[in-house]
C-alpha cells in the first residue's frame, strides 16, 4: 500500500530514537552487512581434512615471508615490472589509489607464484568473487578479495576470521586453498574452481572465472 501524499516513508517515518539508531548502524551495514552485488561466490564447503593435509595447509599459511619479489635474473625482474605496469593500468578504474594498487598487485604476484598459480587466473577469480572489493562479504559470510570462508581460519589458521580482511592474509588463504583444490582435482582447473565456489561439476562459476582470466592474460 502506498503512503498517503505528504507522509514520510522509510527512515524518515521512524520515531526519533529509532531513526538515530538506524543512522548509527548504516555505515557498519554498508561495510559488512550489505552484500555487494558483484560477489558471486564465497560458499566453499567445509570438508574433513586428513591430519597431514591440515598440517601442510597450516604450514603454508603460517610462513609469513614478506611479499617482496625475488628474481633469478634481470630478465625475470623486467618481466615482473612489465606485468606490474600493465596490471596496474588495467586495475586503475577499480583500485584508484596508486600506492594501494601497487601493494595489492605486488602481494598478489608474490602469493600466486608462491602457490604455483597463474596470476591471470587469480585475478580472474578475484574479479568474479569480489570485483576487487577488500571488504566484500558474501551471503554465506565469505570475506575479502578472494572470498575466504571463516571456517578456514579455524581449520588451518589461528581461528581469528577478522584477519581475513587483511590483504596478504586473504590472498595467502585464497591462493593456498585454490592450490589445494587443484591438487585434489589433479590439475583440472574447471573442477578446482567448482570446489572453490562450492558448485563442483556446474559450469556457471568456472566459466565466469575463466572468461575473466582471459581479460588479464595480456598482463599475466
Amino acid at each position: 500500500m502506498m503512503a498517503p501524499p505528504g507522509r514520510a516513508t522509510g527512515p524518515l517515518a521512524m520515531p526519533q530514537i529509532a531513526r538515530r539508531r538506524w543512522l548509527q548502524a548504516a555505515p557498519v551495514a554498508a561495510l559488512l552487512g550489505m552484500i555487494h552485488p558483484g560477489v558471486r561466490a564465497g560458499s566453499q564447503r567445509e570438508e574433513a581434512l586428513a591430519d597431514s593435509v591440515r598440517s601442510a595447509l597450516s604450514a603454508a599459511i603460517a610462513t609469513r615471508a614478506p611479499p617482496l619479489p625475488l628474481f633469478n635474473s634481470h630478465t625475470d625482474r623486467l618481466a615482473f615490472q612489465r606485468w606490474l605496469a600493465l596490471a596496474s593500468q588495467q586495475l586503475a578504474a577499480r583500485l584508484t589509489q596508486a600506492p594501494l594498487r601497487q601493494e595489492f598487485l605486488q602481494t598478489l604476484w608474490y602469493e600466486s607464484k608462491r602457490a604455483r598459480l597463474d596470476t591471470a587466473l587469480v585475478l580472474g577469480l578475484i574479479q568474479t568473487e569480489s570485483n576487487f572489493r577488500k571488504f566484500a562479504v558474501s551471503s554465506a559470510g565469505a570475506r575479502g578479495y578472494m572470498q575466504v570462508m571463516p571456517f578456514w581460519a579455524r581449520l588451518i589458521g589461528d581461528g581469528d576470521a577478522s584477519k581475513l580482511f587483511q590483504v596478504q592474509l586473504n590472498l595467502r588463504f585464497g591462493c593456498v586453498i585454490l592450490r589445494h583444490y587443484l591438487d585434489l582435482e589433479q590439475g583440472d582447473v574447471f573442477m578446482a574452481l567448482g570446489r572453490y565456489n562450492g558448485s563442483r561439476g556446474q559450469a556457471t562459476y568456472p566459466e565466469a572465472v575463466l572468461k575473466a582470466r582471459e581479460s588479464w592474460r595480456q598482463s599475466g
